[in-house]
């Protein structure tokens, strides 16, 4: 890092040190015992939106929405999907007059959903239209050993090993650390709950944006393996009815299909939309699976045995709607392929609305 940052950086914990004991701080190691207005005698909001990342569609969303909370609410609090380290270099970067900081954050995100431009272009819009901006990262330790550790130096250089911040930036490291051994998705979910909480209560009352992945935005639900309260659900638990959440991820999935083939099924032939290929890399003897919605076909099938084999909306590439006809090939890595047929008649399975397989002959 260059000099005029390192001069930044220690001009920026000098400043967080002196508001730490202030009504709002910015920034900053405080307790959570520290917050002088509890969320149920304020009038604070949380505004959670789940995403796909990486989706430029839901990025721009995103930031109109932040848009608005910024200028129209007066709300300066972000939070995001990223640990609290990577957050305060944001935050530094935001008091910048150049984009090193986060030329460096981008680079450490390599083999990430974040790493692409529309990722870099929300935070340059975000700094150009919103410059107020405070950014709260909540999750673990991602990239400990390359943004994690950079700051720890920091840290170090300004002096401050003894601060309750360099305590935390340490217990985010070390969940890190833990998460990635031991891919304890449920761990991350309840840390993640904790170190939102965290940061929340430092800040009195105010109302804040939060960004996360949609599995952990769902109100009433599990995490992504179904193992424990989302992050959302365990906020709602704790704060009541402040919590608002929205899913955006559905816009990632408002796509024309590719072309129309015609695709011919017991005998009759249909109009089948094209939605794409994915790849199934890491599944046990499956390379990939292709997409296509039978048109007008839900009468003809409606009625036909079901196997009882499910596949939730959320492995479709595109959106679903009741009373619809799928039909998905699936390649083996041998190069066979498998056909199966799927409809939407409206099943719930574990929360998630689900296609059911049924048999053509």
């Amino acid at each position: 890092m260059k000099n005029a940052n390192i001069l930044a950086f220690i001009v920026l914990v000098v400043i967080l040190a002196l508001t730490a004991c202030s009504k709002s701080p910015a920034r900053g190691g405080v307790s959570p015992s520290s917050s002088t207005m509890p969320l149920s005698h304020s009038t604070a909001q949380i505004y959670l939106y789940g995403e796909q990342h990486g989706v430029e569609k839901i990025l721009d969303k995103e930031f109109e929405l932040w848009y608005e909370h910024y200028h129209n609410e007066n709300m300066q609090h972000l939070f995001v999907e990223l640990p609290y380290y990577t957050a305060e270099f944001l935050n530094m970067w935001m008091q910048s007059d150049n984009d090193d900081i986060l030329d460096e954050i981008f680079d450490d995100w390599k083999g990430t959903a974040s790493h692409n431009p529309y990722s870099k272009a929300f935070y340059q819009k975000i700094k150009r239209e919103c410059p107020q901006t405070v950014f709260h990262g909540t999750d673990v330790g991602h990239q400990y050993s390359s943004t994690g550790e950079r700051f720890m130096n920091q840290l170090q250089k300004s002096k401050l090993e003894d601060s309750e911040q360099y305590q935390f930036v340490q217990k985010v490291i070390e969940q890190g650390i833990y998460y990635y051994e031991n891919s304890d998705e449920a761990y991350r979910e309840n840390m993640m709950s904790e170190n939102f909480i965290y940061e929340f209560d430092k800040l009195s009352g105010e109302s804040i944006m939060g960004i996360y992945g949609s599995s952990h935005t769902g109100l009433n639900s599990l995490n992504s393996t179904n193992t424990v309260p989302s992050m959302a659900n365990q906020l709602m638990e704790h704060y009541g009815d402040a919590i608002r959440s929205e899913d955006l991820s559905s816009l990632a999935k408002d796509i024309d299909p590719y072309r129309v083939d015609t695709i011919e099924v017991s005998g009759k032939n249909y109009k089948a939309s094209y939605f794409g290929k994915q790849d199934m890399t890491g599944f046990k003897d499956f390379a990939s699976r292709e997409f296509w919605r039978l048109e007008n076909a839900y009468d003809d099938f409606k009625d036909r045995p079901k196997t009882g084999d499910l596949l939730p909306y959320d492995n479709y590439p595109m959106l679903i709607e009741k009373e619809q006809v799928f039909i998905m090939d699936i390649t083996r890595t041998d190069g066979s392929v498998i056909r199966t047929y799927y409809r939407s008649d409206g099943y719930v399975w574990r929360g998630n609305p689900s296609t059911e397989e049924f048999a053509t002959e």
